[in-house]
């Protein structure tokens, strides 16, 4: 059994049509993302912070799995193979392409979480200051997502796949994120071979085995193709 784990970042969903993190000069709407995806700024602008996230969860919803998307959910029901896919990305493609399990790292649009009482429920399209909490009924709902300065989800089970896996990969990820950006260290001290799936080389290119450059939608595939015979 070949132990793969794979790690995806907005490049992987930029060929479907949604902006990478960073994109445009890292602002939206004149304000940096630092300024709509911390707890700081959600304590001092909570309606700013909530019309980003309605905007990206509506944006989310418009756009469709790509190449890269698929070819991933095929890996994972590929014989000979256990994949352990994370993903720092919060839209939901990869489920919508099929793949069974999905390690978000970052939270997901699709969920909401209560602010005083840490109950989680779907998220509806809009959520803003008047969004009661079926838990508790406080009006406090917030995104269920990792705001800068939070711990990541599933640190531990990210943690144990890294250290038995054959092979890591990181697709579409700028290697600015840490602890993400740290995925590559802790998999090669392991023993895995590393593998980077980029446009251009990341900020940790250096920590990689091989090097796959160009559109995820091109290489990820051919790359899946050669795993699986």
């Amino acid at each position: 059994m070949q132990r793969i784990v794979v790690l995806t970042g907005a490049g992987v969903s930029a060929e479907s049509g949604l902006s990478t993190f960073r994109g445009g000069g890292g602002l939206w709407d004149n304000h940096r993302v630092e300024d709509v995806a911390t707890p700081e700024a959600f304590a001092r602008d909570p309606d700013l912070v909530q019309r980003f996230y309605n905007e990206r969860r509506a944006k989310a919803r418009e756009v469709q799995p790509n190449a890269a998307h698929t070819a991933l959910a095929q890996l994972a029901r590929a014989d000979g193979v256990h994949l352990t896919l994370v993903t720092q990305n919060v839209d939901g493609l990869h489920e919508a392409a099929g793949s069974p399990r999905v390690i978000h790292m970052h939270g997901a649009l699709d969920g909401a979480l209560c602010a005083a009482c840490d109950h989680r429920w779907p998220a509806p399209l809009v959520i803003d200051g008047s969004t009661p909490c079926p838990a508790c009924g406080a009006k406090a709902a917030r995104p269920d997502i990792v705001w800068f300065g939070e711990v990541p989800y599933h640190m531990d089970e990210i943690a144990e796949a890294l250290g038995q896996a054959d092979i890591f990969a990181a697709i579409g990820t700028s290697g600015r994120v840490y602890p993400a950006a740290g995925f590559v260290d802790y998999a090669s001290a392991q023993g895995a071979t590393c593998i980077e799936f980029n446009l251009d080389a990341s900020e940790v290119a250096q920590s990689f085995d091989d090097h796959r450059i160009g559109p995820a939608t091109q290489t990820v595939p051919a790359w899946i193709a050669e795993v699986t015979g």
